[in-house]
């Protein structure tokens, strides 16, 4: 997938995953990929930008905690201003990708 496509709903996708629980990043990188069939395999060097872009915006808050090996990792926690950012740009997806279903034909181009 062209990555310049992808970067458009990354962080639609990451407040998605953070609606549903608090989440570290490699949990997020997995998790996306998992659902997506491998479609979207991001690295660290391109999360955590848009994660800290999150918290600067006050959509994303985050907290250390111990996981079971006892190890800290850093979560991520959606704040009320994050639910209003995901409903925003999933308004603008479906506008977005209502219109390229219309550009290529409706019903013939099945794009989601």
């Amino acid at each position: 997938m062209d990555k310049k496509l992808m970067a458009v709903g990354t962080s639609m996708l990451l407040l998605k995953l953070l609606e549903e629980k608090d989440m570290y990043g490699y949990e997020m990188i997995r998790e996306l990929e998992k659902r997506s069939n491998q479609v979207f395999a991001l690295k660290e060097g391109t999360l955590y930008p848009i994660l800290h872009s999150l918290e600067e915006q006050e959509a994303v808050e985050s907290y250390e905690k111990a996981a079971q090996s006892g190890r800290r990792r850093k979560y991520y926690h959606m704040t009320a201003k994050g639910k209003k950012l995901l409903d925003a740009k999933a308004q603008e997806w479906n506008a977005y990708r209502e219109a390229v279903q219309t550009v290529m034909g409706g019903a013939r181009f099945v794009l989601c």
